[in-house]
């Protein structure tokens, strides 16, 4: 060995280990240090729309005692109710008593419903969560299997057909089709409920998720959760339509990125069946941009399910936040909104991680 190796070798034995030594060894672990980046990225973002949301409420041009009280109340009530909520104290100081009790999970009393806020979404999200995951599962399947569709029939009729069909599910309004399918269902042909969650003869089944679907089929309550069912099913189609027709055209174009590409060709020069190919290699390459869609549509239909709830008399989260805009509600407001961006949030996260599950890559030692 030369001097020059053998003081290049006592050099590493006496500078020790590297910065990126020294760390974890979880930390040099690519996914593991992915997914610690986009946990605190969540937490600066969350903060900050907690800040910008109380910013916006305290920024409407009303004030909230007239609104929670009425136009009769007088100006002795109104200030004591100023007083009582802390509406007289500097905005920083209601932010940061907002923020302490935020920390203990307390979000404030609605003044709609007089219940606590944290109460009342533990009510009214499970079932929008209901509606969302039904709706979700019928975009998926669909969706996604007219996209593989009309990518393997590519420029043929079915192409055309699927094509004509997505960009009407993407067009159509969705208060004009969920008045469409509740008049043909519910009033010409009377194959299913019109509205609520339950017949009002039916007794909702024991809580456990909220979501009575779930809950009846736990308690092994077959009635309750085929009445639950079929009062689930007009609504959530009307929210599948839109994210049917946008996963159709996705996949699509997704699919026909990877189809030509030259390990698919080896793929069938090797002999492989039709469904290996697609299923084994072309599915799995274009995942990753179609699980993308399907997240940003599950937050979508999961935070945007306004009018559907008003119009099929569903008592979700849509419907408690457009009453709580209505009245303003402060308290109830800053809750949905906190909701929404929680939400956005975890749905962003979750395919983060699928991606490191999808991606080979990301998982690199």
């Amino acid at each position: 060995m030369s001097l020059r190796s053998e003081a290049s070798s006592a050099e590493a034995v006496t500078a020790g280990p590297g910065p990126s030594e020294s760390r974890p060894s979880w930390y040099r672990r690519p996914l593991p240090r992915f997914v610690a980046g986009r946990f605190l990225a969540s937490l600066v973002i969350l903060f900050g729309i907690t800040l910008i949301s109380f910013m916006l409420t305290q920024a409407v041009p009303a004030d909230p005692a007239v609104a929670a009280l009425g136009q009769q109340a007088t100006p002795a009530q109104l200030a004591n109710y100023r007083e009582v909520h802390g509406l007289d104290d500097p905005l920083v100081v209601q932010y940061v008593h907002y923020m302490k009790n935020l920390l203990h999970g307390n979000l404030g009393v609605s003044q709609q419903t007089h219940n606590s806020v944290m109460a009342d979404l533990g009510s009214f999200v499970p079932a929008t969560l209901e509606l969302a995951l039904l709706a979700m599962v019928m975009a998926t399947v669909i969706g996604v299997g007219f996209g593989i569709l009309a990518a393997l029939y590519r420029d043929r009729w079915p192409d055309h057909v699927l094509r004509v069909v997505s960009l009407s599910g993407i067009s159509v309004p969705v208060f004009w089709l969920a008045l469409v399918l509740l008049y043909l269902f519910f009033y010409v042909w009377g194959l299913l409920p019109g509205g609520g969650r339950l017949d009002p003869s039916m007794t909702p089944p024991p809580h456990v998720t909220g979501m009575y679907t779930v809950d009846a089929l736990l308690h092994g309550q077959w009635s309750v959760f085929v009445n639950a069912l079929q009062h689930v099913i007009l609504p959530s189609a009307v929210l599948a339509a839109s994210s049917i027709g946008l996963l159709t055209r996705y996949t699509r174009s997704a699919v026909l990125d990877v189809i030509d590409q030259d390990y698919v060709r080896a793929a069938r020069a090797q002999g492989l069946s039709e469904r290996t190919v697609v299923f084994g290699y072309v599915l799995r390459a274009a995942l990753p941009s179609v699980i993308t869609v399907i997240g940003l549509l599950f937050a979508n239909v999961l935070t945007g399910a306004v009018l559907v709830e008003n119009i099929f008399a569903w008592p979700g989260i849509g419907r408690y936040g457009y009453q709580a805009a209505s009245t303003l509600d402060l308290p109830a407001i800053m809750g949905v909104s906190l909701f929404v961006a929680l939400v956005y949030l975890v749905v962003n996260f979750v395919v983060d991680l699928l991606y490191g599950v999808l991606d080979p890559r990301i998982r690199v030692t």
